[in-house]
């Protein structure tokens, strides 16, 4: 039995339905085309212009002056050698503590499955909806003072490791996951004798590297994005991040050198992007079908 589709096998057979039909496909993936990949290329052509050009009416498509050391000028001028290390020293930081807290709250919440699991879930769930700018003002005021320890974490690396690991969306897709895997396999591992935590590092985390591949990407783009935080929390230079780090130093540095500085920043998730690409599709679909 033949699927049935918007237009009929017997239409596309035709060469007047097959003529429509792909210049419908090339102008629809076209137009998708130059929506997601213009603002890209404007911003690395940008990067070659001068500074005029950059800022004339109506902007020129490709770069009239090809000024290459646009490039070694933001580098050097902005310091983002400095700015780089520093964010992927909170990046990598702000990975490991989810790695080691979101993995263990969705395992015991899949499978050690303790009283009131589903409603601590459901209340995890419930900050989802919460606008992230309603939660600004009381984060930074539990940053300025934290409960207990008294301790102020502005100008420290906790300021943005500690509220990066209430990531509820990341303890969801990790929970998804350990709920597909087959019971049988703990059974078996209990019936040898393994504990709860060796059961966790022998069986469950090595079935789960597409997950944590994604979660992975979310936590260190997630913290390599980030504006308004880092802002408020490293007002210190030399603790700042590379987006405040090159908004901080914007003022009296020419368009087309901050543009260069800009397309820098964007490097390195692109990067991300396009080496595990394969691994963040692989990983959102683990997990939907149990089986």
């Amino acid at each position: 039995m033949s699927t049935r589709t918007l237009i009929s096998p017997a239409q596309l057979a035709r060469p007047r339905g097959k003529l429509i039909y792909w210049i419908s496909f090339a102008v629809v993936v076209g137009g998708f085309t130059l929506v997601f990949l213009g603002p890209l290329y404007w911003l690395v052509t940008s990067g070659f212009k001068s500074a005029q050009e950059v800022i004339q009416t109506p902007p020129t498509l490709v770069p009239g002056s090809f000024e290459a050391d646009n490039y070694t000028r933001a580098w050097e001028v902005m310091d983002l050698a400095k700015l780089l290390f520093n964010t992927l020293y909170y990046a990598f930081g702000a990975l490991a503590f989810q790695l080691i807290f979101d993995v263990a709250a969705a395992y015991s919440l899949s499978k050690l499955r303790p009283i009131f699991g589903k409603a601590i879930l459901g209340m995890m769930l419930a900050t989802l909806m919460i606008p992230a700018t309603v939660l600004v003002v009381p984060q930074y005021l539990t940053v300025l003072d934290v409960p207990v320890v008294e301790r102020n974490l502005l100008n420290t690396p906790w300021a943005i490791w500690l509220p990066s690991v209430t990531n509820a969306f990341n303890i969801f897709l990790l929970k998804r996951f350990f709920d597909s895997i087959p019971k049988e396999l703990l059974d078996a591992a209990s019936m040898d004798g393994a504990s709860p935590m060796r059961t966790l590092r022998s069986i469950i985390l090595p079935i789960s590297r597409p997950i944590l591949g994604v979660v992975s990407i979310f936590a260190i783009v997630g913290v390599w994005k980030d504006f308004l935080w880092p802002m408020l929390t490293l007002p210190d230079p030399a603790m700042q991040t590379l987006n405040v780090g090159i908004y901080s130093l914007s003022n009296g540095v020419p368009a087309n050198v901050l543009i260069a500085a800009l397309t820098i920043a964007s490097i390195p998730t692109l990067l991300i992007f396009l080496i595990f690409q394969r691994n963040i599709m692989a990983g959102l679909t683990a997990g939907g079908l149990k089986g």
